[in-house]
């Protein structure tokens, strides 16, 4: 996923995020920041969202079930993958990627794996943190694999 794609997508379901969160355009446009006006601009089709308006949407309704069905469960890494060009450094504790994850590889206390919606690839540890995450799987399988020092 690009950042274009994200905010397309974004901004495709921003009608169905408001109203899956019960929210009305007035204070939908309050929380993430927006006037009203152009969030019916980007609700109708004719504007795309900002990249940080689509950040405060991820973050503030990544409970809904459109978003996780965006993201594959993990809209917030999926945004740091994206801005960052990738991620490489110990994050939070992961589930482990029992849903939305397919392993690719395992070996040493290290697994690969490939989220099932967002298609980007992470490296967690036996402990389910995450060490790094990316959207090429080059450049993926080679940090594996310097991990576990090949």
């Amino acid at each position: 996923m690009t950042r274009e794609e994200i905010i397309e997508s974004v901004s495709e379901k921003m009608r169905l995020i408001r109203t899956e969160a019960g929210y009305t355009q007035d204070k939908m446009a309050e929380v993430i920041g927006l006037s009203k006006k152009t969030l019916v601009q980007i609700e109708k089709g004719r504007l795309y969202a900002g990249w940080s308006t689509v950040v405060a949407v991820c973050a503030l309704f990544r409970e809904t079930e459109t978003v996780r069905f965006l993201f594959g469960n993990e809209p917030l890494e999926v945004l740091e993958t994206v801005a960052r060009d990738g991620m490489d450094y110990r994050k939070e504790k992961t589930l482990g990627g029992k849903v939305w994850w397919r392993e690719v590889e395992k070996k040493n206390g290290f697994i690969l794996q490939q989220n099932i919606i967002s298609q980007h690839f992470r490296i967690i540890d036996e402990d389910h943190f995450r060490i790094f995450s990316s959207f090429e799987e080059k450049e993926s399988k080679d940090r594996f694999k310097e991990l576990n020092g090949e």
